[in-house]
């Protein structure tokens, strides 16, 4: 008979905790025993798993006694504080936010591109910023076969990056002006709705922005090539769910579009939508509630040599956050299992 594993998630009121929450059931993790975690204005909540009801608790020092996986996704200050007591009551953390990702200490886990990297951790695995994670899935079949020497990625980010506060605002603000009223703001800085925001994350003194240092650190640690040249520019979209990103590749030798195509259709976790007369390419509409990394609309960039572009897209709350820290445990699951 397979194991079975007592599995917290913190932050299970969230977006993504939520989302984990269904992932754990829909893939069919082996959990004895689910502990629902939040702050205190959250304690009492009920939620469903396997159809049994799920009392959310407030997160405090002992409640990781006896869990085998802490799932986190309750940000940076509640990571730093309760990620190393979680270790030290027994449990393996898998953290999505940004707290422990750049950490040498610290494995940040793509389980298509990287899961060699799972053997050195010390409690605590990184799940990578929901931008990169899709960026790496695309990126590491080309970079397996012709070397990646550039990358410039300009991302498209859905409003569930920032949470369900923004979502609500982003539907507000839509029927606002389709009723030709002015807009309210309160989480977005500028309007959202049928708008672009070329502004995602905190501003940086040299002008970047936190989303894309992200971006760029990211992907060179997955990938394990520090010197990688990436340039990003992220823009937030009045999306409700899925990140698009427009990606441009120089490679060290050349390769085809349909070599391309293959590699891809040949990778884990990745659906070539690459059809341009039928209609047929990656958009977030169609990447919604998938687990999937859409690549598509795949050509030669003659701008420079050796070049390849190509769209890529995901659901940012699926496969760029709870998916890939679910995929993350059942890869340790299956490790422990067979004793590795």
């Amino acid at each position: 008979m397979r194991p079975s594993y007592r599995v917290a998630i913190v932050g299970a009121t969230g977006l993504v905790g939520k989302e984990m929450r269904t992932i754990l059931e829909e893939r069919g993790f082996p959990v004895s025993e689910l502990r629902l975690l939040a702050s205190e204005r959250s304690k009492g909540e009920v939620q469903s798993f396997r159809d049994e009801a799920h009392v959310v608790s407030t997160l405090v020092e002992e409640s990781f006694e006896g869990i085998d996986f802490a799932l986190f996704s309750a940000g940076e200050e509640v990571s730093r504080e309760f990620a190393p007591l979680a270790v030290k009551a027994g449990a393996i953390v898998i953290d999505n936010s940004a707290a422990w990702r750049m950490d040498s200490e610290v494995p940040l886990v793509v389980p298509e591109v990287n899961d060699g990297a799972l053997t050195k951790h010390k409690g605590i695995i990184a799940n990578p910023n929901c931008s990169t994670i899709q960026l790496v899935v695309a990126l590491a079949p080309l970079h397996d076969e012709c070397i990646l020497e550039r990358v410039v990625v300009a991302t498209y980010q859905s409003v569930s990056g920032m949470g369900s506060a923004a979502l609500d605002e982003l539907l507000a603000q839509s029927i606002q002006l389709a009723n030709f009223r002015p807009v309210t703001q309160k989480v977005f800085r500028q309007q959202m709705a049928f708008n672009l925001v070329p502004h995602c994350g905190s501003m940086q003194s040299d002008g970047w922005t936190s989303e894309e240092t992200k971006l760029v650190h990211e992907t060179r640690k997955i990938l394990g090539e520090p010197e990688l040249q990436i340039a990003a520019t992220a823009v937030r979209v009045p999306v409700f769910i899925g990140h698009g990103e427009a990606v441009f590749v120089e490679l060290e030798h050349p390769i085809s579009v349909q070599e391309a195509r293959d590699l891809w259709a040949e990778a884990d976790g990745i659906e070539v939508r690459d059809d341009l007369e039928a209609g047929t390419y990656p958009m977030p509409v169609d990447a919604a509630g998938q687990d999937a990394v859409y690549v598509g609309r795949i050509r030669i960039d003659e701008s420079v040599q050796h070049g390849l572009s190509f769209f890529v897209a995901a659901d940012n709350l699926r496969k760029g956050a709870a998916t890939n820290a679910v995929q993350i445990a059942e890869e340790l699951a299956k490790r422990r299992e067979s004793g590795h």
